[in-house]
């Protein structure tokens, strides 16, 4: 379980197919802090640390993973936005976030307005994923506001801090960017598809 809101950035030194997987090695500021096992939260993706080495941890994706989420496009000397898992007891700043990628999205405009960004991501609508306005999203792996929903567009604002501290800065029109919508609402769109 994740809160969405980024701890630091991970730089991606390697990447290492074995059959369908995929082993990712990245250099943090937090891989000295990490354990075997853990879950660690890379652009949204729960991912599980498999190898830990000073400054350096790796982590292993399987073949679905990698197809619902934006991991086959990741390249060495990708900035990667890390969240390791909530400790029971802190404070909830973000929302509730699994680490479960819905589906991926495109970024279709980004907009510089007084000293703020606003991004626009478009995505499939046909995999009946929902955003409302002032509800929760999470882009890779950032919690954020939805503004502007429409059915298969919505925006979000970025404030400054976000903008610098995370891989918001690296968008640009046609970035693919991984999704997940909130838990609730999926929830809440399953019963009502159920009883129609």
């Amino acid at each position: 379980m994740f809160t969405g809101i980024i701890e630091t950035l991970g730089i991606i030194k390697g990447l290492k197919k074995e059959n369908d997987n995929l082993h990712i090695t990245l250099t943090s500021a937090v891989a000295n802090e990490l354990k075997i096992d853990q879950s660690v939260a890379h652009n949204g993706v729960c991912l599980t640390v498999i190898a830990v080495n000073n400054n350096d941890y790796t982590v292993t994706a399987i073949k679905e993973t990698i197809q619902k989420t934006n991991l086959g496009s990741w390249k060495v000397g990708d900035f990667i936005n890390l969240e390791r898992a909530l400790k029971l007891g802190d404070r909830l700043d973000g929302h509730i976030v699994q680490g479960h990628v819905d589906q991926t999205g495109v970024c279709k405009r980004v907009e510089e307005v007084n000293g703020s960004w606003y991004f626009t991501f478009e995505y499939d609508s046909q995999l009946n994923n929902i955003t409302i306005e002032k509800g929760s999203i999470t882009v890779n792996g950032v919690s954020l506001t939805v503004v502007n929903s429409k059915e298969s567009e919505f925006s979000v604002a970025i404030i400054p801090y976000t903008y610098e501290h995370t891989n918001f800065n690296s968008f640009k029109k046609d970035s693919e960017v991984n999704l997940e919508f909130d838990v609730v609402g999926k929830y809440v769109a399953r019963l009502h598809a159920l009883k129609h």
